[in-house]
Parts: C-alpha cells; sequence; structure tokens
C-alpha cells in the first residue's frame, strides 16, 4: 500500500486549501457564466499587465497549447486582444481590452465574496500571521516574495 504522511505535508495543506478555494470560486463565478480560467487569465493580466501566451500560461499552469481555446473564446468576447511584441515579432502579447473592465468588475466581486467566506472567523492577526508564513515558504522554496508582487509593488489583492 502507498503511504506518506500527509497530515505533515505543507505541500497536501497548500494544494487542498488551492483547490477548496478554486471550487468556491467556480461555483461563484458559474451563474455569472464566467469560468475559472478566464478568471485566471484576467485576474494576472491584471496583477502582471501585458504578457506574452506562453508567460500567461506559466503562470496559470498549463501548456501554452491549452491556453490557446481559452485566449479565443476570451479574444471573441472582445475581452482580450493578441498584440505583436515591439521587442520581438514572433510573440504575441495578450492585453485586456476595455471592454473587459466590467467584466473584471464582477470577477474581482466574486473573488471577494468568496475570500469573505475563506477567512470568516480569522482575525486580522491571523491572517498577517497567515501572509507571513506562506511568504517564508515561497521564499525558501526559491519564489522571491517579488514575484507574487504588482507591477505598483502591491500585494495581490485580487487572489482568493
Amino acid at each position: 500500500m502507498l503511504q506518506y504522511d500527509f497530515d505533515e505535508s505543507v505541500g497536501y495543506w497548500l494544494a487542498m486549501t488551492t483547490r477548496a478555494c478554486e471550487r468556491a470560486l467556480s461555483t461563484e463565478l458559474a451563474p455569472h457564466g464566467f469560468t475559472l480560467r478566464q478568471w485566471q487569465v484576467l485576474a494576472w493580466l491584471a496583477l502582471d499587465g501585458e504578457l506574452s501566451q506562453v508567460e500567461l500560461a506559466e503562470r496559470m499552469g498549463l501548456e501554452p497549447a491549452t491556453l490557446v481555446g481559452i485566449l479565443d473564446r476570451m479574444e471573441r468576447a472582445g475581452w482580450i486582444s493578441r498584440e505583436s511584441c515591439p521587442s520581438d515579432r514572433r510573440k504575441n502579447l495578450i492585453v485586456a481590452t476595455r471592454d473587459a473592465e466590467p467584466v473584471w468588475s464582477k470577477l474581482a466581486a466574486c473573488a471577494r465574496k468568496v475570500r469573505k467566506q475563506a477567512v470568516r472567523g480569522l482575525t486580522t492577526e491571523q491572517l498577517q500571521q497567515l501572509k507571513s508564513i506562506l511568504t517564508t515558504i515561497q521564499e525558501n522554496l526559491g519564489t522571491s516574495a517579488g514575484s507574487i508582487m504588482g507591477r505598483n509593488g502591491g500585494p495581490v489583492r485580487e487572489r482568493v
């Protein structure tokens, strides 16, 4: 029988928590006609600005080819555009359009609702401690805290 000390695994608890947040967000988005992947595309664009398809796929944990269909649908809806990269003509940059702004407002409201549910019962001090612990884990694993910060240097505020 396969055995592992899952109860002692930080990765297990992080993965299970992430999955629970994603499920809750998917459930919240569905009645509005949005998907988790659409949320992720616009969230990364809100956080980092324009990104190449490869960069966006990497952030989302997808293969670039898998992302194509999602981007095609979002482009047809008018939420994103593909623009030529001025420094590398082989790349297209994914850019949120003005038409994405009202959509983003709805998506962000859904995320805030899930966030409120997720942190219910936690004190401000507990939330600060949680953020500190997670930052330390990221740094220990070689992920700089700056990679979870927006272009303006502010923390990610729209993540669930």
